[in-house]
């Protein structure tokens, strides 16, 4: 038996609780870590609250990333793996526990000299940002406008974003504590996207100037409101997020109108891209070339008040859960 958190239905943070389960065993092509760190992730809270649906009927160990040492691998999967610390992915649940099952494929090596604490706060948003900054291909001269900049993928992006190319990073966050913290991430100028009236304000900051490319993590109404910031003919928007609860809501015509393109950063082929980058994110956080974010370590019981924590927007970093192992 093992402590996991247990989903017991979709609703509130309480329906996150802890409780004792029958430990995992390595199925044919998996591995078992004991977990380490594990990241409480924002699209976590959206499947626990019903607001997208999760595929799997609950009760059921919640949670989808977390780093640790094998203790046990299946069939089709490397023994070499035991006693290596690594991080994995699991199929959408199974993670929130002193022990997690997860396929060998999924499999990361930590690199010497990063911890598992470290890996697991950098391990999503890096491997999003990464194959994000790829897509954008920018060449030195970009503008761009960076959404949501101080927290998740959009601090990594605020990161990386001038190694990649970009001349000019525009970037949104929410409150004053956010905006300094985009600005110490390496944005030149920050909006308050809390006020609904931002893409106004975004104007008066270009002065003339257009966007070349977007980086939308808020989706909505918005997106359309910035469609006429941007350059004609070269201008491109990468749409990843729904913030704002929904995605962009705009037309191809909207678009085709204005010469701009949008890719819509999702589904088997992106996330396979996102996966591959998983090894370079921590080997960036191991160098030092990428900064793990972290707001705070807490015990495994404490999972849902995290889920509330990032339900209030109140993280600049990752909340990481470390099992006790009593």
């Amino acid at each position: 038996m093992m402590k996991a958190i247990v989903m017991t239905s979709t609703g509130g943070p309480e329906v996150l609780v802890l409780q004792e389960v029958p430990a995992p065993q390595a199925g044919p092509g998996d591995v078992v870590i004991r977990a380490e760190a594990i990241p409480v992730l924002f699209p976590e809270t959206m499947l626990r609250s019903g607001a997208f649906p999760l595929g799997v009927e609950p009760p059921l160990v919640f949670g989808f990333q977390a780093a640790g040492v094998v203790t046990e691998v299946g069939a089709d999967a490397d023994p070499a793996l035991i006693g290596r610390r690594v991080a994995v992915a699991t199929m959408g649940f199974g993670s929130y526990a002193e022990f997690v099952s997860a396929p060998a494929a999924s499999v990361t090596l930590i690199p010497d000299g990063l911890s598992s604490v470290d890996a697991a706060a950098v391990l999503m948003s890096g491997s999003v940002a990464l194959p994000l900054l790829e897509t954008a291909a920018l060449t030195g001269t970009e503008t761009v406008l960076i959404e949501a900049a101080a927290t998740g993928i959009g601090s990594y992006l605020t990161q990386l974003a001038k190694e990649y190319g970009a001349a000019r990073v525009i970037a949104t966050a929410g409150g004053p504590a956010k905006a300094e913290q985009a600005r110490k991430l390496g944005a030149d100028e920050v909006i308050d996207h809390n006020d609904p009236e931002w893409p106004a304000r975004l104007r008066e900051i270009l002065s003339g100037v257009t966007l070349d490319v977007v980086f939308d993590s808020i989706g909505g109404s918005t997106a359309l409101d910035l469609l006429d910031a941007m350059t004609p003919l070269r201008g491109r928007m990468l749409s990843y997020g729904w913030l704002s609860g929904a995605p962009a809501q705009l037309t191809a015509t909207d678009l085709i109108t204005r010469g701009l393109t949008l890719t819509g950063c999702a589904g088997p082929d992106w996330l396979s891209r996102v996966a591959d980058a998983r090894a370079a994110t921590l080997h960036r956080a191991a160098t030092g070339t990428l900064n793990p974010l972290i707001e705070a370590v807490l015990p495994l019981d404490q999972a849902a008040h995290a889920h509330q924590l990032i339900e209030n927007r109140a993280p600049l970093g990752k909340y990481i859960l470390q099992p006790t192992h009593s």
